[in-house]
């Protein structure tokens, strides 16, 4: 059975990261010349990739989702509210510690030293993991905490230095990623199982989003009061490569480092995992048994997810950004940028963590289809509009202010369940095949156009987490249209019209 679900899940990462491959192979063939040494680390890198985020699907299905749901039954038992606010606080600094995309992040970021900003953005994911905890035990309106948080966001980024302001920004997309989402996500969904009012399931959502709003908010902070001494930027060279055995050889010699960092990730939550069925015995031996087997081959995928973009999918990304901006029509790259978004958000293996769920808890009314093609659309005009910052140097906040703006304002329009998870799939959205590919494309383009990498080339993650806000609270909005014109008495969750039709609205 783990077998045949296991080929499922393996077929679907294929199915996924095959496009942005092609997408590769056409650029090499018509614009950039690409040498077979090269060609052979990216076609390695992409085969780990897709067996990876298989493994780590099926995983995160069998471990991070049940351990999640057991911790969010749990916190919503306890009444006293302070061991409450512990808990969430202590998890979301435990999860975010092991969250890999951060460690990628931080590596990249020459202005500040890698544990000061893993452990700034872990205190501000902790922080705000508690305040979501405790909106959906007080059942506080999503939204309007949404509303006051972005506009002290917002407001902040007007006093802290330039070189702060796009990696704040990013780090909020960097922390939700493969090995926070599933658990956040569950952790979710745990809290609001034991609520029976109609607003429990739509409340489920926005834990993601809410621990996305922390870290940046707490990284502002500390560009307020730390100066960097170091800004200088060093970009790791694709390796050069004649032979098969070469390209064996780079990705052994990598193994081990990836090893050791997915272990250290993957440690504390087995530690969680026992300490929480020691304490609570919530789990049977069989249910024990199988979140053991999906920790194994959680780690599993991301070992080799790890491997096959850090190597081969990474210095391929800046190799290819830095050729095509010396191109005569280097404005190619913003059609360019468009369509790897929209392709390359299918590869995030926290995506369809989130849709599946999704799909899942709303009963099949939002379907993965349509929760694939809305974050597509998103995350290829954030792609777009990345490229066209970089090469012309457009600040930041020119982009996020009023596309903030724009997403809170239909955040008091549409249904709530479509709020939450709308700013959750921003977080989701921004992953490690951001991290280790469009970031590391953004870079090239900027060092070929001679631009501050500091302020031009970083901020594309926090691009790919706007752009989805707007996209699926577009489709929230249309979905409401149709409802109401089919005149159906519809609550936030159940409805005879399904997602999917939101896309085919034009023929009717």
């Amino acid at each position: 059975m783990l077998n045949l679900k296991l080929k499922e899940k393996i077929f679907e990462s294929l199915a996924a990261v095959l496009p942005i491959t092609g997408i590769v192979f056409l650029i090499s063939l018509f614009f950039v010349p690409v040498d077979l040494g090269k060609v052979s680390l990216f076609l390695t890198g992409s085969v780990l990739l897709i067996i990876g985020m298989g493994f780590f699907q099926l995983g995160a299905e069998m471990s991070m989702t049940p351990i999640g749901e057991g911790i969010g039954v749990q916190i919503s038992k306890t009444k006293k509210m302070v061991i409450v606010l512990l808990i969430g606080f202590l998890m979301g600094v435990i999860i975010t510690i092991s969250e890999p995309d951060l460690q990628v992040l931080a590596e990249q970021v020459p202005a500040v030293p890698n544990l000061t900003l893993i452990l700034t953005v872990a205190i501000g994911v902790g922080i705000f993991l508690a305040v979501a905890i405790m909106r959906i035990l007080l059942r506080i309106s999503l939204s309007k905490i949404l509303i006051v948080l972005y506009a002290v966001l917002l407001l902040a980024s007007f006093f802290v230095p330039k070189n702060f302001l796009a990696v704040g920004f990013d780090s909020g997309g960097v922390t939700t990623g493969p090995m926070t989402v599933p658990f956040i996500m569950a952790l979710g969904v745990g809290l609001a199982s034991v609520r029976s009012d109609k607003n429990a399931t739509s409340d489920s959502f926005g834990l993601v989003a809410l621990s996305s709003i922390g870290p940046i908010i707490s990284v502002l902070i500390l560009g307020l009061f730390f100066k960097p001494t170091e800004s200088e930027y060093f970009m790791s060279e694709l390796a050069d490569v004649h032979t098969t055995q070469d390209v064996a050889m780079i990705f052994i010699k990598g193994l081990p480092k990836y090893m050791e960092e997915v272990a250290i990730s993957i440690l504390p939550i087995v530690a969680v995992f026992a300490i929480f069925q020691l304490v609570f015995k919530r789990y049977q031996k069989s249910q024990v048994k199988r979140v053991i087997i999906g920790l194994v081959y959680t780690y599993i995928g991301l070992v080799m997810f790890l491997c096959g973009v850090n190597i081969g999918f990474a210095p391929v990304g800046s190799f290819l950004g830095n050729e095509l901006a010396l191109l005569d029509y280097k404005w190619i790259l913003v059609p360019i940028g468009a369509l790897i978004g929209y392709f390359i958000v299918k590869a995030e293996p926290a995506i369809q963590v989130l849709n599946h769920q999704v799909e899942g808890v709303t009963n099949g009314a939002i379907s993965v289809k349509a929760m694939n093609r809305s974050m597509s659309i998103g995350v290829a005009v954030s792609v777009a509009l990345a490229m066209l910052k970089v090469l012309v140097g457009i600040p930041i906040q020119w982009i996020i202010i009023p596309g903030y703006v724009i997403a809170l304002a239909l955040s008091c329009m549409v249904p709530k369940i479509f709020v939450g998870i709308a700013f959750d799939s921003g977080g989701v959205a921004s992953g490690p095949m951001t991290t280790t590919f469009l970031l590391p494309l953004s870079i090239g383009v900027c060092q070929a156009v001679g631009g501050n990498i500091m302020t031009d080339a970083f901020g594309v993650v926090s691009l790919v987490a706007l752009t989805p806000l707007i996209a699926i609270q577009i489709m929230g909005l249309v979905y409401k249209f149709k409802t109401k014109q089919n005149e159906h008495k519809v609550t936030p969750i159940i409805a005879q019209t399904n997602a999917d039709e939101i896309f085919d609205f034009e023929e009717d």
